[in-house]
């Protein structure tokens, strides 16, 4: 909502136009060229520690603890890159393998035009990522969907990147 009459409604962002860019030394430098379908996890805790403060038992102080992060899901249809499964391979040989990527949210809509729609919103920036579960897909005869396979990767830290703050 807008404060006053001048200032316009910020409209929220659409989660539809998204690419995912990961990078593994000594593998390939884009890992399956960012053509995932899904991607869920791209998330902050925050540890909180509450001290009570003796005979004072009307309030509490909250103190910051140590950071959390998520898990990155990216689903995708399963193609004959097999760049996820070469770099879980790299890991059993070399275990301290790391990635970085950088999740990006291009900007759409129906009225912009196709150079608007390729303006990057906002891009999150993992470091440090390792993948922990790569999950074949599904296989059944009966039902013709499209094989869906599943990756989950753990990262060190996340950062957003707001349009014109550097990055990509």
């Amino acid at each position: 909502m807008a404060e006053r009459e001048t200032d316009q409604v910020a409209r929220p962002f659409m989660g539809f136009a998204f690419a995912i860019e990961i990078s593994v030394p000594g593998t390939v430098p884009r890992v399956c060229n960012a053509a995932f379908a899904e991607c869920d996890g791209l998330e902050m805790t925050m540890d909180v520690k509450t001290i009570r403060q003796g005979g004072d038992n009307g309030r509490q102080v909250r103190l910051t603890g140590p950071m959390g992060f998520g898990t990155l899901t990216l689903k995708r249809g399963m193609t004959a890159n097999f760049d996820l499964w070469t770099w879980f391979d790299k890991l059993v040989e070399s275990p301290g393998l790391r990635a970085d990527a950088v999740v990006v949210l291009y900007a759409a809509g129906q009225t912009a035009s196709p150079e608007a729609q390729r303006a990057v919103s906002a891009s999150w920036e993992l470091s440090r990522c390792v993948p922990v579960k790569l999950k074949a897909p599904p296989l059944n005869a009966r039902d013709g969907m499209v094989a869906i396979e599943e990756f989950q990767l753990a990262y060190e830290s996340l950062r957003l990147r707001p349009p014109g703050q550097g990055g990509r």
